[in-house]
């Protein structure tokens, strides 16, 4: 036998983000359009601007951010001919590579400009933050604009000259617009004792259908402390402003939304012991819901089909509800919604500045169950609460208008949601249908299966998520009702602005009583602490609104 000689090769660990992200299915070609949908350019307004999603790696670290993995650094490579960058690219390294910053081409004149110097931000080399591997040193840069003109992103080099003036471009005031934190990207958190680095991404402040503000891609660095209370007063970065922005000239028309929507429609897994299924708003109506005027009680009236006998627009007052049929076995069969024959409802919103389109897919449940409590390792039937008739709830596509692709899905969850990152996204059968889950009985929407808990450590409302043979494909039944770039002929229930549900009929301090009255020790201690931090939204009295009432339907999601 030979000797046995160690390897002097040191064993190389990959992380994440050495993978390029790609979608289960090639994209298809988008269908033809007169604007600037999918053509890879957007005008700003004498600003050109275009989408890059290649990188050159600039620097790396392998400390710090999430899960301690580090970040890279990227320039963004190649950059067509006459198009100039405005900063770099950055990202934890827990996550595979998918990315975008943008590059302009001034049409105009006087639009950009170089910088007249550029400022340290942050090196390697003079801090303790290093890299446990290597030796090599990152250096970060901020460009200082000329008056005028504002700098929208950071440059990255490995040695201590600065870069090129002409490296990196400044915009005129007027096409740039202030700017936000949004997450946290990389480095030494804010609970260091000293002064660190840390680096965010960042969209704009003002954010919604008649916003104009346009996100870079860049990112934020800053020296932070634990004093810091990321107030955006100062930064030092500005994003861009669409000056075209009321034209929609880059917005889908509809047969390019419907091509998306076949791309990416969602499919929606239920708990196999669901019992509170969807239906399409028609199929409610058509089968007893109830129309309720304040006075007259007595005598609700039926709804016809598409609810153009609700009444349209004004204040939500209390004037007017929807309630279940009155007959027990119409109640029964309206409750169970209509799984098979659903249908979910569109709303098309132009987002950062028309750079971005929002596909929004409205789900509707004639009824909301009730809730589980988990006690540890108890679980413990919440009784009445939770329960409320009418349900609304919505997944959102967010799909780059320079060439279709989906970015981020955001998925509703009771008063709130999560935005989740497309390498992050469940997709369906090797297809780019995006693959989310309903919980039991409450129908808020995870991107993954499991059981989440609303509360604290082993103690929580139950959120139980799985797969089934209950599934809603969205793509097969769906009508889009609003689009601010397209004439929608909405149907009247969405200009009902009053409640889908009654007042609840129960007093919720007797039900919470009955369920302690049944706990014993500390289950019983358990079950108050729980009651003490509930969401509101389990305590609502009020019946929920639709669509059109939520802040998201003009506004951004989070």
């Amino acid at each position: 036998m030979g000797n046995c000689i160690p390897s002097l090769h040191k064993e190389i660990k990959y992380l994440p983000i050495d993978t390029i992200f790609k979608f289960p299915s090639p994209l298809p070609n988008w269908p033809p359009g007169t604007g600037d949908f999918g053509s890879g350019y957007i005008d700003l307004g004498g600003l050109k601007v275009c989408q890059i999603v290649t990188f050159n790696k600039v620097w790396a670290i392998d400390k710090g951010g999430p899960e301690n993995l580090g970040a890279t650094f990227y320039e963004p490579s190649p950059i067509p001919d006459g198009f100039s960058m405005f900063g770099c690219y950055c990202q934890p390294n827990n996550k595979p590579l998918f990315g975008w910053v943008l590059a302009g081409k001034d049409n105009v004149g006087e639009i950009l400009k170089n910088p007249i110097d550029y400022t340290l931000v942050w090196s390697s080399e003079s801090s303790k933050f290093k890299n446990t591997s290597t030796n090599d040193h990152g250096y970060i840069w901020l460009p200082i604009p000329p008056e005028g003109y504002k700098a929208l992103g950071h440059g990255v080099t490995t040695s201590p000259e600065k870069p090129a003036l002409d490296k990196i471009q400044c915009v005129r005031s007027d096409l740039t617009d202030d700017l936000e934190v949004e997450s946290w990207v990389w480095g030494q958190g804010t609970t260091s004792k000293v002064n660190g680095i840390n680096v965010h991404s960042v969209r704009p402040r003002e954010r919604g259908v008649k916003a104009q503000g346009v996100s870079v891609g860049t990112f934020l660095a800053r020296i932070t402390s634990d004093k810091d209370d990321d107030s955006n007063k100062t930064l030092s970065l500005a994003c861009l402003k669409n000056n075209k922005f009321d034209t929609f000239s880059s917005m889908p028309n509809l047969s390019q939304i419907q091509a998306l929507f076949e791309q990416y429609s969602p499919i929606i897994y239920f708990h196999p012991k669901e019992k509170y299924l969807p239906s399409s708003v028609n199929w409610y109506f058509a089968n007893g819901a109830l129309l309720y005027q304040k006075g007259q009680e007595s005598n609700p009236s039926s709804i016809e089909p598409n609810g153009s006998n609700l009444p349209q627009d004004g204040p939500n007052d209390g004037a007017y509800w929807l309630d279940l049929p009155i007959d027990e076995k119409d109640k029964e069969k309206a409750i169970k919604g209509d799984l098979l024959n659903s249908e979910v409802y569109l709303h098309i919103k132009p987002m950062l500045g028309a750079t971005f389109t929002d596909i929004a897919v409205w789900i509707f449940y004639p009824f909301n169950g009730p809730g589980t409590a988990k006690l540890g390792l108890v679980d413990v039937p919440f009784g009445k609460i939770g329960e409320h008739v009418g349900d609304w709830e919505h997944v959102t596509l967010r799909i780059s208008n320079f060439n279709g692709v989906l970015y981020k899905v955001y998925v509703s969850q009771h008063s709130g949601g999560t935005w989740i990152d497309a390498p992050q996204v469940e997709f369906q059968n090797g297809s780019n249908k995006v693959v989310v889950y309903s919980s039991l009985n409450g129908h808020a929407i995870y991107h993954k299966p499991g059981l989440v808990l609303q509360g604290g450590g082993d103690i929580g409302i139950r959120n139980d998520t799985t797969k089934s043979n209950l599934v809603l494909d969205c793509g097969k039944n769906y009508s889009i009702v609003a689009a601010e770039n397209l004439e929608i002929i909405a149907p009247a229930w969405l200009n009902y602005t009053r409640e889908w549900g009654p007042k609840l009929s129960y007093t919720l301090g007797d039900e919470v009583k009955k369920i302690e009255s049944s706990l014993k020790g500390n289950l019983k201690g358990a079950f108050e602490k729980l009651v003490k931090v509930l969401p509101n939204e389990v305590y609502g009295e009020e019946g929920p609104t639709g669509p059109k009432m939520k802040g998201n339907w003009n506004g951004d999601e989070v």
